[in-house]
């Protein structure tokens, strides 16, 4: 494929077959760095941690590695991380470099917003889920014994690196982790996309060679729908609120997992669930949830509440969720495939406890 730049306010998603190797150039360009620490998980830093400290200098570079999993994206390892850098000495000349699938993002992006108070990083996605959503839009954070990222910032970053060469690396269960939230940007944005990764996901996930041109697709059109939807609302005041969808009720069921549940997973259900409720409040077009269960069944997701998950606990654990006003969880449901609700009210929708658990139930 040719390179593609997706261009936000204040820096550029290069996609492009190859991308690491530009590494170096970006990151003389964007951020003009002494040193670079580079965080990654101990899987991926097995994989691409070499070439990426090769293209940058190896004398330049500090290598930080942390177990694979969303249980390790805490406060302590966040301490962990600042503290060996501390000690390494790095200054606030320092960018570092997120190396890694969502968590290493959040967790990685964290320690660059808090870091003698902010200093520059890159995000280099080596997921799918990564790649298409969490390392676009400045979202930082990690995890808490209530809930997901409560604990964070907005520290955009300087530039985003999306190789697809490191797609092929990517067990199935990543890749239709991945996918899920391709087809929340349909569901939100763009109803002939959500049929386009629909149609393509089976041939995705099994590492088709025919699907190389599909999830070339994917990748540019989600970084495009979330790049928009982030230059209109930088700080989720507004319109990106909609890409909480699937979010509310799936951050709850993978915290009641104990992140067993891969993200993707929780939201995949997520959106199922919180399709039905737009349905239940009449604010979806019927058939509606119908069409977004088929999908997420169709890519091999998840689509209903995990049989060791009451609706009571996952509605307690909605109620710690970020999107709650004054006792009231606010929703972001769908109108109809391609279009969300909301616009008058701030793009958020309140829902009620008792509609909340009848679709659970």
């Amino acid at each position: 494929m040719d390179p593609v730049e997706v261009e936000l306010p204040t820096y550029r998603v290069l996609i492009a077959r190859g991308a690491l190797a530009e590494i170096g150039r970006i990151a003389a360009a964007s951020t003009r760095a002494h040193r670079y620490a580079i965080v990654s998980d101990e899987s991926v830093a097995a994989l691409y941690a070499g070439r990426v400290r090769g293209a940058l200098g190896e004398g330049r570079t500090r290598l930080y590695t942390i177990p694979a999993g969303e249980e390790h994206k805490t406060r302590a390892t966040w301490a962990t991380l600042t503290d060996s850098m501390l000690d390494d000495g790095f200054g606030r000349d320092t960018t570092i470099i997120a190396l890694g699938g969502g968590v290493v993002g959040d967790l990685a992006g964290f320690v660059a917003a808090t870091y003698m108070r902010g200093v520059p990083y890159i995000q280099v996605p080596t997921t799918l889920l990564a790649m298409i959503d969490a390392s676009i839009g400045g979202k930082t954070g990690v995890d808490t014994a209530a809930g997901k990222n409560l604990v964070g910032a907005f520290h955009q970053p300087a530039a985003v690196i999306a190789d697809l060469d490191v797609l092929r690396t990517l067990p199935p269960e990543h890749l239709r982790a991945g996918l899920a939230e391709a087809i929340k940007h349909g569901v939100i944005a763009d109803a002939a996309y959500f049929t386009d990764v629909v149609d393509a996901a089976p041939d995705i996930v099994a590492g088709s060679r025919s699907a190389a041109a599909a999830l070339e697709r994917v990748v540019v059109r989600s970084v495009s729908i979330k790049a928009d939807v982030v230059k209109r609302d930088e700080r989720e005041g507004g319109v990106r609120k909609t890409l909480n969808f699937g979010h509310t009720i799936g951050h709850a069921i993978e915290l009641r997992s104990d992140y067993t549940m891969l993200h993707g997973e929780a939201v995949a259900v997520g959106m199922v669930l919180e399709s039905r409720v737009a349905e239940r409040l009449g604010i979806a077009e019927p058939g509606t949830s119908d069409r977004v269960r088929e999908a997420i069944e169709r890519t091999g997701l998840p689509s209903a509440r995990p049989a060791n998950q009451t609706p009571d606990q996952i509605l307690a654990a909605t109620r710690g969720d970020k999107k709650a006003r004054e006792g009231v969880v606010e929703y972001a449901l769908p109108v109809r495939i391609g279009a969300m609700a909301g616009a008058e009210r701030g793009w958020g929708v309140a829902v009620a406890d008792d509609v909340v658990l009848e679709v659970l139930r």
